[in-house]
């Protein structure tokens, strides 16, 4: 009998073609919002999938798993996995994987553009040309900062953390701070690189750019007393997870000058924005789309695919998030 998946919402055609190639059957939820965990439910119900291929914006827990007993894999369309419970998925032996790698060079392309926008102040020099208010050059209009020779802090070293490390020693002569967990070895090659302890990162930075995943410790890293220690000149970037940030806190550090300004693509209350954010000159607020080029969701789709074709084929799981 052929197999047969659920997909949440579409995904480029470079992964449906995988499956197709392979005799697997699929439907797939055609909205562009994402859907309710009542929606998931209601369309898992309908038949025995053997698979599931998920979005970062999918609520995935026992009530969930428990709705399409027959679904061996759950694949996140996604580098993140905070939307699943990964006990429930234990407790079910269910396979949960992910798609690592994808969208590195994107994402950190993405995260050195908002700190040259919020450098060169590019955004609030937009707004007044589209307002009508420029009225011929002037030496003190829009006076922005240097990004050559800055030092960046990176909270997190991973395979994004790294690419933006490349992208500004390489590009702008840029000293690279960074603190993890553990030492990172491409890191550490790179000229005028050097590990320290978050504390000392947000304290020495001219840049924080933060690239740690959601986890119980990174949750509100970026708080009232973290962003004391900052440089008063210093901005924050966002583009990993919403929550590593007390948005509230980070507000209340903009409106009364604790620290420059932020580049924000992610959100705590996503999508909804933390009261008063909107209304800051000096934040850049992107709508989540720091991966959002096609190669990297082709590149993503690819990979949920095979994973589900590794799993339903052999078992076996290619980039299980359970070990």
């Amino acid at each position: 009998m052929p197999k047969q998946i659920y997909i949440t919402r579409k995904i480029p055609e470079a992964g449906l073609k995988l499956l197709r190639e392979k005799g697997i059957t699929f439907d797939m939820g055609l909205e562009k919002h994402s859907p309710s965990k009542k929606d998931i439910i209601k369309a898992l119900k309908k038949k025995p999938y053997d698979g599931v291929i998920s979005f970062l914006t999918d609520p995935l827990d026992a009530e969930v798993f428990d709705s399409c007993p027959t679904a061996k894999i759950f694949a996140n369309f996604a580098v993140g996995y905070d939307n699943v419970n990964i006990e429930d998925a234990k407790t079910r032996n269910i396979f949960i994987t992910n798609t690592p790698g994808t969208s590195s060079t994107a994402v950190a392309e993405h995260t050195v553009a908002l700190m040259l926008a919020l450098t060169t102040r590019l955004v609030e020099g937009d707004e007044f040309m589209r307002e009508g208010k420029y009225r011929g050059w002037n030496p003190d209009l829009f006076v922005g900062t240097d990004m050559k020779g800055k030092k960046i802090g990176l909270i997190g070293a991973g395979q994004i953390g790294t690419e933006v490390a490349k992208i500004l020693h390489y590009g702008f002569c840029s000293n690279i701070i960074y603190s993890d967990v553990c030492p990172c070895v491409e890191l550490d090659k790179i000229e005028n690189t050097t590990r320290m302890t978050t504390e000392e990162v947000l304290r020495e930075a001219d840049i924080v750019s933060l690239h740690v995943p959601l986890l119980p410790s990174t949750r509100h890293l970026i708080n009232a007393d973290s962003l004391k220690t900052m440089k008063k000149t210093a901005f924050l970037i966002n583009t990993s997870r919403g929550p590593v940030v007390d948005e509230k806190a980070l507000v209340y550090a903009l409106k009364n000058k604790i620290i420059r300004g932020a580049g924000l693509d992610v959100f705590e209350f996503e999508p909804k924005l933390t009261k008063g954010l909107i209304k800051l000159s000096d934040v850049i607020i992107t709508p989540h789309i720091a991966s959002a080029r096609q190669s990297a969701r082709d590149m993503m789709a690819e990979v949920a695919a095979k994973n589900i074709i590794s799993v339903l084929e052999n078992g076996k799981a290619i980039n299980s998030v359970i070990k």
